[in-house]
């Protein structure tokens, strides 16, 4: 299976390692502890705005994702996020966290041209992360999807998230380890996660080296496994454990997704 579970899977497989890292490249890729959390809830309310709001507006967005994280609470939301959940009239914040990064997934598997992208990609960003590196932050992980799925080289993507978006990718994973840390910062993470896929040769690996980061694994892997998922099809046994976690109405948006993608997909060809 391609697409959004690259998403989901990379959440729940790093959510057991969030607040117990690890740099051992060989750790369990299942836990007790593996679960799904904002990443995968917010994951999924970009999926359905974008199936069911054909004007793609920043009002249905925000109902949609203030429906869903009220009713999946207690799934890691920031504090800021936590109460732009409950506000009656939630405005953007100005944030540069990777939560923008890490719900819009769904965006680069959507959109038909790069401009469409980056144009979703904002949106779904501003609001609530307003901040021009919250909305680069979408942006660059929408963009490396959406490259990634038209077969364009890693070579390739780099130079454009480099030269287009302003990242510095020359660092290797090696190097980024040495000093690496736990941030929630898009422009000190959405880098890292895509080195992790350049590096990357298949879906699991992207993964194992996103998580071994020791950082903030599961947005880290729910960054970096959509853009491997372009590529690589995430291995059954991953995806059967992560579905069977799921809800059935998120597992009812995520194959009414697939389907639209697929179908999209089928008009442009």
């Amino acid at each position: 299976m391609k697409g959004i579970i690259g998403a989901i899977a990379g959440d729940v497989i790093g959510s057991a390692y969030e607040f117990n890292p690890t740099r051992d490249y060989n750790f369990e890729l299942f836990t007790p502890e593996s679960t799904f959390t904002d990443d995968t809830v917010l994951t999924i309310a970009n999926a359905l705005w974008l199936l069911e709001d054909q004007e793609h507006t920043h009002e249905r967005l925000v109902e949609m994702m203030q429906d869903l994280c009220n009713r999946y609470q207690w799934r890691g939301y920031g504090g800021r996020f936590a109460q732009w959940i409950i506000a009656k009239n939630p405005q953007p914040y100005n944030s540069y966290g990777n939560g923008s990064a890490m719900r819009v997934s769904p965006v680069g598997y959507y959109a038909k041209t790069l401009d469409e992208t980056l144009s979703l990609a904002k949106v779904s960003a501003e609001v609530t992360h307003n901040h021009p590196e919250g909305i680069k932050g979408a942006q660059a992980t929408a963009a490396a999807i959406f490259l990634a799925r038209q077969g364009k080289k890693k070579e390739e993507i780099k130079e454009y998230i480099e030269k287009e978006i302003g990242y510095d990718l020359s660092r290797t994973l090696e190097q980024i380890r040495h000093d690496y840390g736990f941030n929630e910062l898009c422009q000190t993470t959405v880098p890292e996660a895509i080195t992790c896929y350049l590096e990357g040769y298949n879906y699991e690996d992207v993964v194992r080296l996103a998580v071994s980061l020791a950082a903030d694994a599961d947005t880290l892997a729910a960054i970096a496994g959509p853009i491997a998922s372009a590529v690589w099809e995430v291995p059954n046994e991953i995806s059967q454990h992560v579905i069977a976690l799921l809800s059935e109405e998120f597992c009812t948006i995520l194959l009414r997704f697939n389907e639209l993608v697929a179908q999209r997909e089928h008009k442009t060809v």
